[in-house]
């Protein structure tokens, strides 16, 4: 009985993760991510489907990040009819997430139409509705880490700990094949030990072939101590100018992580107790996703919670939902932080913020993740001495300040040191990474004597 894997998003690249596993007699879809690109070249990716959905037993959704789950109303939409397994923080957090994501679509669809009206174009539908996401939460069935489940007749499935956001897991599937099982592991995205709140990673045994991220396959991270310690500074550093502190975050895990850093610099009093404002509603109702799913937590965030130091009930942090708030902000010259979305500066209430603060000396703002090619985000980061905001030009005199060390992504050692702990292994599959990062990890895997490949999209290989 052949068992095969089939590579159709993700592959040198970092979005659009689907990964499509078949025997003879099922069909399972780990993950269902949106292709992010040019609008055109997006949109044909996002409607294509290189399977027929309705012959999907099942899809195993390994976290709630868009670029792993974004394309999951779609899939319904074209007559996926099988349920979704994924962990309760995930489907939690994947409610919030889609339904985010089908508000932008129905936006984005609205905005471009009005366009195309005046051009006598055609009219452009989105490719899924905040209700149609709704609706597909009602299709999510979870499962508990470590615990093994059938999902079709002839595969069963087990979810570990990934240790890259809440609810995160690495996917690992008993295959049967004739008189034998085959053992499958889909480690993408893979975490970091010792990051805040979270599990170190989780490492499954007795596995045949990895499917594994190369996001940061070629780098090495700083240690996230090293984080605090540069955050503290620049904190200290701006408040004595009297400034605030911008922090352009994505709202998922990254706000959390730097909430909990914070709180912990006040308590310890190595910052002022000035005024947090996490300006983000989205990012507000997933920080009330994490206090709903503690279990989840590492055990020192457990421990500390139970004896009342949750770290996002602090009196320093302050929640902005309505937009007036939100603009009183501005008007408010204490020296203060604001978290708000969007992470890359391209939307959100974070472009009202830099409007009114980025040419302030006094000011920071201040990076925390990645910053794409041609965004806002990039062109502070590379420190132009002016940039545009709603389409005009300000002077950038406020302090740029970056932290890399926080990154919710394995670099090279920590990928290393996973697969150093599943071998033997028959074959590792480098998936999710641009192509000179997947490069770097596949030479020293190559190195090392491992059987390493570098899939093409839409190939498809057989396990033997």
């Amino acid at each position: 009985m052949p068992v095969k894997v089939k590579f159709l998003g993700g592959v040198r690249t970092v979005t659009g993760s689907t990964h499509l596993i078949s025997t003879d007699t099922s069909q399972v879809l780990i993950d269902c991510g949106l292709f992010h690109g040019h609008r055109d070249e997006a949109y044909q990716i996002n409607t294509t489907f290189n399977y027929n959905p309705r012959k999907i037993k099942a899809l195993v959704l390994s976290h709630a990040h868009i670029d792993h789950c974004g394309n999951i109303p779609h899939l319904i939409h074209a007559g996926l009819r099988g349920k979704i397994f994924s962990t309760r923080a995930t489907k939690d957090l994947a409610q919030l997430m889609l339904m985010d994501s089908g508000k932008i679509q129905e936006e984005d669809t609205r905005y471009l139409n009005k366009i195309n009206r005046r051009l006598g174009l055609a009219q452009r539908m989105p490719l899924y509705t905040r209700k149609e996401a709704e609706r597909a939460i009602k299709r999510f069935h979870s499962l508990a880490y470590r615990k093994e489940f059938r999902i079709a007749k002839d595969i069963s499935l087990s979810l570990y700990d990934a240790g890259h956001i809440l609810g995160s897991a690495i996917v690992v599937l008993d295959i049967k094949a004739a008189s034998r099982y085959i053992r499958l592991g889909y480690a993408v995205d893979l975490g970091r030990k010792n990051l805040p709140l979270l599990n170190d990673p989780d490492v499954p045994r007795r596995l045949d072939y990895l499917i594994l991220e190369s996001t940061y396959g070629g780098r090495f991270h700083a240690p996230i101590e090293e984080a605090k310690a540069k955050l503290k500074d620049v904190i200290n550093r701006t408040i004595s100018r009297k400034g605030k502190i911008l922090i352009p975050s994505f709202s998922l895990e990254r706000a959390q992580e730097v909430i909990s850093i914070l709180d912990e610099l006040i308590k310890e009093k190595s910052i002022p107790s000035i005024p947090v404002y996490v300006d983000s509603p989205l990012a507000i109702d997933i920080t009330e996703v994490f206090c709903q799913n503690l279990d989840y937590f590492d055990a020192a965030t457990r421990r500390a919670i139970k004896q009342g130091n949750n770290p996002f009930d602090s009196l320093n942090i302050n929640y902005i939902r309505a937009q007036n708030d939100s603009k009183s902000l501005n008007n408010d010259k204490r020296p203060m932080i604001i978290i708000a979305g969007s992470g890359m500066c391209e939307s959100g209430r974070i472009l009202h913020h830099l409007k009114n603060n980025i040419e302030d000396s006094r000011n920071t703002v201040l990076i925390v993740g990645y910053m794409a090619k041609d965004t806002l985000g990039k062109r502070i980061v590379d420190k132009l001495p002016f940039v545009k905001i709603f389409g005009i030009e300000y002077e950038l005199n406020a302090e740029v300040a970056v932290i890399n060390a926080f990154s919710g992504h394995a670099d090279q050692n920590e990928l290393l040191d996973f697969i150093a702990q599943a071998l033997p292994l028959k074959r590792i599959f480098l998936v999710h990474g641009d192509m000179e990062q997947t490069q770097l990890l596949y030479d020293v895997l190559k190195q090392k004597g491992l059987n390493a490949y570098i899939p093409f999209k839409n190939e498809e290989i057989l396990l033997d």
